[in-house]
This record gives structure tokens, C-alpha cells and sequence, in this order.
């Protein structure tokens, strides 16, 4: 009975794992490119940020960018720019431009 249990609660880990993430992958990336001009402004028109205190996101993992932006539009994160331009985001506008961030390929070089 008690193995019957412990596999039941680690399909329904699995189950749990899949279903969040299928939510992160819910993103539109050329909606959210379209959506992604106000960005571009410091973020640069394919995440790399134009000024020293705003940090690149282009080729940012999904989930990390939905993260900060729920945080910046619930309030548990704050930035006089961010949290204004947050405020108005539904779900699926912060899903479409994590997903077009995340879709940017980054290339780096190093000097030798």
C-alpha cells in the first residue's frame, strides 16, 4: 500500500512539473516582438540593453522573465521604470515577451 502511495505522490510531482511547465511555454514570440517596442527603449530592439543599468535579456530563460515582470507588476519587486511599464500587463502580454526574449539566440565573444 505505502508503494502503491509513494508512486501516486511521484506522478503527481511529474504530472505538476509538466503542467507548469506547458504554462511557461504559453508564450507567442512575435506577438511578444510586436509587444516589445516600449522595451526597446532600454532594452534595445533584441534585448541588449542600451544603457549600463539596464540589464540584456535577450536569450533569458522564460520562466525568470515572467517572474520579474509579475514581480514588478504585483509589487514585490519595485523600479520607478519597470514598475509602471508592468502595471498594465495582462498574463499572456508578460508570457508572449518572455517568449520572445528567450527565442533571441545570443552570441558571445571573448577577447583573448
Amino acid at each position: 500500500m505505502l508503494k502503491g502511495i509513494k508512486a501516486g505522490l511521484a506522478l503527481l510531482a511529474v504530472a505538476g512539473t509538466a503542467v507548469s511547465g506547458a504554462a511557461w511555454a504559453a508564450g507567442d514570440s512575435a506577438a511578444g516582438r510586436a509587444k516589445a517596442r516600449q522595451c526597446a527603449a532600454c532594452h534595445g530592439a533584441n534585448g541588449v540593453a542600451k544603457m549600463p543599468n539596464v540589464p540584456n535579456i535577450a536569450g533569458e530563460s522564460p520562466i525568470y522573465l515572467e517572474k520579474q515582470l509579475k514581480a514588478f507588476r504585483g509589487g514585490e519587486r519595485a523600479d520607478p521604470q519597470m514598475s509602471v511599464i508592468a502595471k498594465p500587463l495582462s498574463d499572456q502580454d508578460i508570457a508572449d515577451l518572455a517568449a520572445w526574449y528567450a527565442s533571441i539566440k545570443v552570441t558571445v565573444t571573448v577577447p583573448e
